[in-house]
């Protein structure tokens, strides 16, 4: 259950922002240094994505991540909302439409100052600030609509061109997207041999 913004929650000022966004959107500055035990690989049909998590923002949600990432959950797991200009959304490894969550409870907000820019990754939430579970997603460019009203949990450091190449939805049903790319796989880059 769920979602990123509902189509009532997703104001006029909001989706003229999201679909207008400038092609040349800023970018969030990578963590400095590589930490294995919270990097993800997300592989696509197009290539290898690498997210530097950020636990140091929200410590539940990384770990709710990479336990499910461990578990295999996201493996073939859809990108089921896709909108060109604002955000890849997938992580509903329940029925993949984005209306299922894991087996673990809903998480706490975990709401930071940071920026949602090109490449941040983002807890995607029903209409309660604590109803995040597994579903994540990813923007294409500044989305600064959402800062302080979803979990920042990481961003793209490499290979933001492969969630470039997903299919997108159309404008007319909210994104959903009838034919949808789907994550191959998804590895914490620790246990990777």
């Amino acid at each position: 259950m769920s979602r990123l913004i509902g189509r009532r929650e997703f104001t006029g000022l909001a989706l003229a922002t999201a679909f207008a966004a400038p092609a040349m959107a800023q970018t969030a500055k990578p963590a400095p240094k590589s930490d294995p035990q919270n990097t993800l690989y997300l592989d696509t049909a197009y290539g290898r994505v690498v997210i530097a998590l950020r636990p140091d923002l929200a410590p539940a949600h990384v770990e709710r991540l990479k336990t499910l990432t461990r578990e295999g959950y996201y493996n073939n797991v859809p990108f089921h909302r896709v909108i060109d200009g604002f955000m890849a959304q997938t992580g509903d490894g329940q029925y993949g439409n984005g209306t299922g969550g894991s087996k673990y409870p809903n998480l706490k907000a975990e709401f930071s100052n940071t920026p949602f820019v090109r490449g941040t990754v983002g807890m995607a939430r029903a209409s309660s600030p604590d109803s995040a579970n597994s579903q994540f997603f990813i923007c294409y460019a500044d989305s600064s609509f959402l800062n302080g009203q979803y979990t920042v949990v990481g961003q793209v450091v490499s290979g933001m061109e492969f969630i470039d190449k997903l299919r997108k939805g159309p404008k007319e049903a909210n994104g959903a997207v009838p034919n949808p790319d789907r994550i191959v796989k998804m590895q914490v880059a620790a246990d990777v041999k």
